[in-house]
């Protein structure tokens, strides 16, 4: 039996017939699956708002400071130059993502993407809590306009306004240190325009996208969607309608017979937030948010059916088969394997210490007589960035033995993440062909008993 609420098959759920968009309101839904994804969803937004306020030796745990082209992450400090590094974080992810998908479908989508997290765990109360259930909300939209009408809106965008700040300025306190950004909230905006005129952009369109917009980003501005297709399987995890267990339809009136236990009471449907009908099978716009599963275990219980008409499940488990994972899981988790294998090996040989020399002002060598013997210097600052813990000391060392390093500030006392010191390669003319010499340095730093080497080069010149 088909319902006269059936959804039209040529046009999205959420427009009309003339493409104009309708707002979906989705009802309100209780269920092991709704409970599991608020806790979840409670502990996601708990790391994004604290990760930012750890500090370790006073050092901001997570920070991605553009400006200076450095990056903390847990405690690691990368610079620019470790920028292969990002390779191999962002490759993983979209492997991992890959990996995910191929195995438990869309459950980015539905449990731990931020456009979900936040609207389904913060927005859609907020609505719920100043406009009322799915009902009350349509009504007050068809209502004329009147104080109540503007006093409930006004009241739902303030509260968004008020959530999309804390939002924002949390995810600001990523890239300029949260200490810093709690010192410029007390300034006036015009010492710091751009800081204050990116807030105001980003708090705008996340206003816009998590109070309005909604599910037309999953569907129109998300490429995750249109692609997930090419990641999944038969064997890939999906929220599904069990087809041979709920058709055909019958009225709830009717005494079941051969009839399929889906009664067609539109509920899987009317808590979907993004107003599909998950019996036509699985589309774009699913992002497997497992609302319908809670609404129509409810309905079974009522009906004394067994649950599961929809659930989690997979194509070939629809069909009788056996569900495993597949070849292409196999070959997203081994190129997983193999970049993050890359990534430890590289960090594994990464230096704590970079070095920079760069020539002094003036002219590029000098002539000196010492010990009757002609000599020529080059003037060098050295500027260092150093990795891990302070208090070690810093020398350098020539690996030619022809070649003198001389500077009084060495061995230098690392106190600080850069340092910068003054030294003066002393060489003999001979050592020059055609008037320069690449010359390889050693980088020594000491920790006690520990001793860090690291090789490096510098272009000395003299005359031809």
């Amino acid at each position: 039996m088909s319902s006269n609420r059936e959804l039209h098959s040529t046009r999205l759920g959420t427009t009309d017939e003339k493409g104009r968009r309708i707002m979906p309101q989705p009802d309100d839904v209780n269920g092991k699956w709704k409970n599991r994804r608020s806790l979840f969803y409670t502990f996601l937004i708990a790391v994004y708002l604290i990760l930012p306020w750890i500090y370790v030796d006073g050092k901001q745990w997570v920070l991605l400071n553009i400006p200076k082209r450095e990056f903390t992450l847990f405690g690691h400090i990368f610079h620019a130059y470790d920028s292969i590094y990002l390779i191999f974080v962002l490759l993983g992810f979209m492997l991992l993502i890959a990996f995910i998908t191929s195995v438990w479908g869309r459950a980015w989508c539905g449990w731990a993407c931020p456009q979900t997290v936040f609207i389904d765990q913060i927005y859609r109360k907020i609505e719920r809590f100043v406009e009322g259930n799915a009902r009350k909300r349509k009504a007050l939209n068809r209502s004329p306009i009147s104080f109540e009408k503007i006093f409930k809106k006004f009241s739902k965008w303030f509260l968004y306004l008020v959530v999309s700040l804390h939002i924002v300025h949390s995810f600001l306190g990523y890239f300029v240190g949260t200490r810093n950004l709690v010192n410029i909230s007390f300034q006036a905006p015009s010492e710091n325009w751009f800081l204050f005129v990116t807030m105001l952009i980003l708090t705008g369109i996340t206003l816009f996208d998590f109070g309005w917009f909604r599910e037309q980003f999953c569907i129109i501005a998300c490429p995750y969607g249109r692609f997930q297709s090419v990641l999944m399987d038969e064997n890939s995890l999906v929220v599904a309608y069990d087809e041979k267990r709920g058709e055909p339809r019958r009225n709830v009136a009717k005494a079941p017979g051969e009839e399929g236990d889906c009664i067609d009471c539109f509920k899987c449907v009317k808590v979907c937030p993004t107003g599909i009908d998950i019996r036509r099978g699985t589309q774009m716009e699913c992002i497997a948010c497992t609302m319908c599963i809670d609404a129509c275990d409810e309905i079974m219980r009522k009906m004394k059916r067994p649950e599961g008409l929809i659930k989690y499940t997979s194509e070939k488990e629809l069909t009788g088969q056996k569900r495993k994972v597949g070849i292409r899981s196999f070959v997203y988790l081994s190129l997983l394997v193999v970049v993050m294998a890359g990534a430890v090996v590289g960090l594994s040989k990464r230096s704590s210490i970079k070095a920079q020399f760069l020539r002094m002002p003036g002219p590029p060598f000098t002539k000196i007589v010492e010990d009757e013997k002609e000599l020529y210097i080059n003037r060098f600052e050295t500027k260092v960035q150093v990795i891990g813990r302070k208090g070690r000391t810093l020398s350098v060392e020539s690996m030619d033995s022809n070649v003198e390093i001389v500077s009084g500030q060495l061995p230098l006392l690392i106190s600080k993440d850069r340092e910068s010191f003054v030294i003066f390669v002393k060489f003999k003319k001979q050592l020059l062909k055609n008037g320069v010499l690449s010359l390889p340095l050693k980088l020594i730093v000491r920790d006690g008993d520990s001793v860090e080497e690291t090789m490096t080069e510098v272009g000395i010149v003299g005359p031809l």
